[in-house]
């Protein structure tokens, strides 16, 4: 055997054996891409299935609680491409629920509907929308209620008419009756009825934003993984410097770098996007609102510095921290909302996104340059961000008192 392969196979077998131990590797491998596909299938499921649109859920309100109304509402479940999940009591409940995130889309039948379609008038229809929700997706909803609306109202009439007359075919008709009177409401906190709808920046920049400020994690893991294996970190301890006090030196400075990211990304979107042909992000009037958009962003550097410390003391080299935090911000974000918006994920994949830090964040965003939310709105996500950025600290000094008591 010629001594050149026999090297070949040494060192072949040397790197078989080096990924085999690395656990990390071999996950960024197998276990990273086969959760994503897993994630980004089902969350895509609809949207990009050749069988089947993608599925809009709303909640009804009828206030008119007449036959026609219940009819017109078993008319709206028959529809394919939108799906009913709740029937809403009254507008007051419909509202909270709209501004606090949880519907897309509520119908609303007016009283009166009822008279309307007997009397062959043009029925009037109201939605309440919530702002997060893409302009294209509000288009496509809003057209499909148009054309039940529509259908409705000429199916009633051809039978009000009497089948023994001479009457054109159904479809034939549809087109020539006007389209139903709909109000489109953004609900938001001071949230104006008919106001402008919120562009695709406004949407698009806190969730980049928030993915962004969660790859902090690398710098600070090669920074610490360095002094790791320089020994600095060693020196400090035969000082009597706790690793507590290690990390709380890094935390300050990596938020200070975070809220500068932050600045950046802001700054990109209100000046740099419309250079390049897009619109401008609009910030929040008040100063009680830019208070609650910095209390925001402060949260959101508080989970993701806490979540770098914590990878790059569990990390036992710089690429296994990379793999770690790239790999954990990539699902993280997949799961959240940030990759693909909530409200185009399927019912039973919109329930996972409240488990992702990443979705807290971008919630806590979404109520203040979207829903025109107070300092009070945005306090459960705001605290919920710094609860996991605390743990994680807590976790991480744990880690390393274990690591030195074995």
């Amino acid at each position: 055997m010629p001594a050149l392969f026999i090297r070949l196979v040494a060192l072949w077998k040397k790197e078989l054996l080096t990924l085999a131990r690395d656990r990390h590797g071999l996950a960024a491998l197998f276990v990273m891409p086969a959760v994503f596909i897993l994630v980004m299938s089902l969350a895509l499921a609809d949207t990009l299935s050749g069988q089947r649109e993608a599925v809009v859920g709303y909640a009804l309100v009828d206030l008119d609680q007449s036959a026609l109304s219940q009819a017109f509402d078993a008319q709206l479940i028959s529809l394919e491409r939108i799906e009913k999940q709740a029937r809403l009591p009254d507008l007051a409940n419909a509202r909270r629920r709209v501004e606090a995130g949880e519907l897309a889309f509520v119908v609303v039948i007016p009283p009166g509907f009822g008279q309307q379609i007997s009397r062959d008038q043009t029925p009037t229809l109201r939605f309440l929308v919530d702002p997060a929700v893409p302009k294209v997706m509000q288009s496509g909803f809003r057209q499909q209620v148009e054309a039940a609306a529509t259908r409705f109202w000429l199916e009633q009439a051809l039978e009000r008419l009497g089948s023994s007359m001479m009457i054109p075919d159904l479809g034939e008709s549809v087109g020539q009756v006007g389209a139903p009177h709909i109000t489109l409401e953004t609900v938001g906190h001071g949230a104006k009825q008919n106001a402008a709808l919120p562009s695709a920046v406004q949407q698009n920049v806190p969730a980049w934003l928030i993915f962004s400020m969660f790859f902090v994690v690398i710098p600070i893991s090669a920074v610490f993984i360095g002094e790791r294996q320089h020994g600095t970190l060693q020196r400090l301890c035969t000082q009597q410097v706790s690793f507590g006090a290690v990390l709380a030196g890094k935390f300050l400075p990596y938020l200070l770098v975070n809220q500068v990211q932050a600045v950046v990304m802001v700054g990109i979107g209100r000046w740099l996007v419309p250079l390049c042909g897009g619109e401008a992000l609009t910030l929040p009037a008040g100063a009680a609102a830019l208070v609650a958009l910095w209390l925001v962003s402060l949260a959101v550097s508080v989970a993701a510095v806490g979540w770098a410390l914590f990878i790059a003391s569990l990390a036992k080299s710089s690429e296994q921290a990379t793999i770690l935090g790239g790999v954990g911000n990539i699902l993280m974000g997949a799961i959240g909302g940030i990759m693909v918006p909530r409200f185009v994920m399927p019912a039973a994949m919109q329930a996972w996104t409240r488990i992702s830090p990443m979705n807290w964040a971008l919630e806590g965003f979404h109520h203040v340059m979207l829903r025109q939310g107070s300092v009070a709105d945005i306090l459960p996500a705001a605290a919920a961000l710094v609860c996991f950025g605390v743990a994680a600290l807590v976790v991480a000094v744990f880690l390393d008192h274990r690591a030195r008591t074995q």
